[in-house]
């Protein structure tokens, strides 16, 4: 800023010297035109002013007639002999101006070259001071006359351009933005600069200070980067603060990810419990059991009331209790589907009693739940069902419909609150999308002897993987199909794996991304915009089951229960984690991380794992994992709850023991460490 506005004044200056230097250049060029015509009437002039000093009744007499005759000789000189356009500018001006010009011209009339003789006669008597003093006052006042106008603009212009100089040195705003410009203009124009620019802004002066530090545009920055997306303007003092804190939370927590650093938690359950299936959303993680249990987790809560959730009074007087099919929750409600059809909705915040239920025929194959809406699917055979909560909380059927064959997959559509469900399904080699709002679902894609093997839904797309067989394999092989939801036109068509896709997430993938699992045993990320692979990995040498990333990593899961954790840049493994059973669920968020290996096989031959058997019951029940790597996983509220028993739980295992100092402490302490 300092050297533009230094490069600024130079410039002027420069410009106003050229300007000065013509103006001289012209008054010389001027005064030296009018030297020979001052030469020759010098001796006149200097009589004319004697004779003002010394007046004597004679002169007076000739020169009243001389001056009236001199005027008129002198008018008449100017208008023939000065040229046209000294001519014009006579025409056009008044008689008593020119004459007044003529006279501060210094000009004379023929009739008074007669008396010059007697004139110079008189000159010779006075004294040679006399005549200096004559020469300069005459000097004196043609320059005067000759230069009294430029000098005047050219000190007018030194003067402003001082003046300016000094305003610039001591103002402290940009009057030119602060004051013509009202301040939320201004904050519109700012809230396009990023926090480099407005650092740079707020170092310019008072006032752009003010409003680059402006609490509602840290406000949208904050919650644009994803940051208390749930917030308002007043929960934060200073949201610049606030966003500092959360890029240095952020960035520790990326660290933590990289180097495994964190609380590593198993969510176990009673023994004799075989896990079905798992679900998660926040902070929250619903498993479904053999015993026809649910269990529910809150992670930011661990001693949460609702944690407990009771079946309905049918599924609870059926002996045996039928297992549990499918399980789903997001950020209000918790569903789960049983093997005799019934289908239980809970409240995440009250837990205990459905707040609804019903059955349908026969088994259900899939069950879904809106991430951002409480909305619920389930498929049933070729039967499917949407039903949806109104305002006052009561649940409704929206609409049932009959497809030609069995539903394998079922996905809601998510971002859909302002207008009604969407929900698309894969039965045998025909996807449909279903909208409550049409009477009959509308096909995306139908190839026959190609069925669908995985399915997947974002706000705009809808994806899935087709197997592919005998002369469609020349053909590239297995392919995914990308397809526009407000369209139904297919946008992309990405992969040429001879394997068959097993998993696909296009809903938690960053934008214009798709992530997906194979049998080759690869996980790979494509760019729907080009169709071109981003990143192609060897992950698990039994096929890849579960798969999410985000803008620098990958989270895979495998049938051999493997979980690794990959960079996406660089396409390096970070850690890996192993478990007995298949990865069959795998959700992370920022700091958090909850991975679900559950067993094939629901009732395991050999042992009986409803006795008291540890050994039996860790090989065949599954596990849930749960990794913490937030930076305050040492403090009170993340404590797991075995170490914070009260000794009054009647079920779990012997070691529910509250610990008063962490193992880790104590090694730390230790005089040998």
């Amino acid at each position: 800023m300092a050297n533009d506005l230094a490069a600024f004044r130079e410039s002027w200056k420069q410009e106003l010297t050229s300007k000065k230097e013509e103006q001289r250049l012209v008054s010389a060029s001027s005064t030296s035109r009018s030297i020979p015509e001052q030469a020759s009437n010098r001796d006149s002039k200097n009589r004319y002013f004697e004779d003002l000093k010394n007046p004597s009744k004679e002169q007076s007499e000739a020169c009243s007639p001389l001056k009236s005759d001199g005027c008129t000789e002198d008018k008449g000189r100017v208008v023939g002999g000065g040229g046209e356009e000294a001519a014009a500018k006579s025409e056009d001006q008044p008689e008593y101006v020119s004459i007044a010009r003529s006279l501060l011209d210094g000009r004379t009339s023929p009739l008074l070259e007669r008396i010059e003789e007697e004139r110079s006669r008189r000159k010779r008597q006075y004294h040679n001071v006399t005549n200096v003093r004559s020469a300069s006052l005459q000097q004196h006042q043609q320059h005067q006359q000759h230069q009294q106008q430029p000098q005047r603009k050219v000190k007018k212009d030194e003067e402003l351009l001082e003046q300016l100089i000094q305003d610039l040195n001591e103002v402290n705003d940009i009057p030119f933005f602060d004051i013509e410009l009202p301040y939320e203009l201004a904050l519109k124009i700012f809230q396009y600069l990023n926090c480099t620019e407005l650092g740079r802004c707020a170092q310019v002066s008072r006032a752009w200070r003010a409003l680059a530090e402006d609490s509602v545009l840290w406000f949208k920055m904050c919650v644009g980067e994803g940051y208390h997306q749930d917030a308002s303007v007043a929960d934060s003092p200073c949201w610049k603060s606030t966003l500092r804190d959360c890029r240095n939370s952020a960035k520790t927590v990326r660290s933590n990810w990289k180097n495994r650093v964190g609380s590593i938690s198993q969510l176990q359950f009673e023994l004799g419990k075989v896990l079905c299936d798992v679900s998660s959303c926040d902070n929250f993680v619903l498993a479904g059991y053999t015993s026809g249990d649910v269990r529910l987790w809150d992670t930011l809560h661990w001693d949460s009331t609702a944690s407990y959730l009771k079946c309905n009074s049918l599924s609870a007087n059926t002996i045996p209790r039928p297992h549990v099919n499918h399980v789903q929750v997001n950020s209000t409600v918790a569903a789960a589907a049983y093997e005799d059809g019934c289908v239980d909705l809970w409240s995440t915040e009250t837990g205990g009693e459905p707040i609804h239920h019903y059955q349908i025929p026969g088994k259900i194959q899939a069950l879904t739940l809106s991430p951002d809406s409480p909305v619920l699917g389930s498929a049933a055979g070729s039967d499917v069902r949407l039903d949806r909560a109104d305002d006052r909380g009561y649940w409704r059927t929206l609409c049932r419909v009959q497809l030609p064959k069995t539903v394998e997959s079922l996905v809601l559509v998510p971002g859909r609150n302002q207008q009604g469900p969407l929900a698309a399904l894969a039965a045998g080699e025909a996807v449909y999308l279903l909208d409550t709002l049409e009477e009959e679902p509308r096909m995306l894609h139908s190839v026959y002897g190609h069925p669908v093997t995985c399915l997947d839904a974002s706000d705009s797309n809808v994806a899935f993987g087709v197997k592919r067989t005998g002369w469609a394999m020349h053909d590239g092989g297995n392919k995914i199909h990308v397809y526009s939801v407000e369209t139904g036109k297919q946008t992309a068509c990405v992969g040429n794996s001879p394997g068959d896709f097993t998993c696909i997430n296009l809903r938690d993938s960053p934008v214009h991304l798709l992530v997906c699992g194979n049998k080759d045993r690869r996980v790979r990320v494509f760019d729907l915009r080009t169709g071109s692979s981003v990143a192609s990995l060897y992950a698990h040498h039994l096929g890849v089951t579960s798969v999410q990333a985000d803008d620098w990593k990958i989270v895979s899961g495998g049938e051999e229960g493997l979980v690794c954790v990959w960079e996406m840049r660089m396409g390096a493994k970070l850690w890996e984690m192993h478990n007995r059973h298949p990865v069959r669920h795998v959700r992370f968020n920022i700091s958090n991380l909850v991975t679900a290996n559950i067993p094939d096989d629901k009732s395991p031959r050999g042992a009986c794992i409803t006795d008291d058997d540890l050994t039996a019951h860790r090989r065949h029940r599954g596990v849930i994992c749960h990794y913490d790597f937030s930076e305050d996983a040492t403090s009170q509220d993340h404590i797991l709850p075995i170490c914070r028993s009260d000794y009054t739980e009647s079920y779990g295992y012997n070691y529910n023991i509250g610990l008063t100092v962490p193992y880790d402490r104590l090694a730390g302490s230790h005089p040998s460490h």
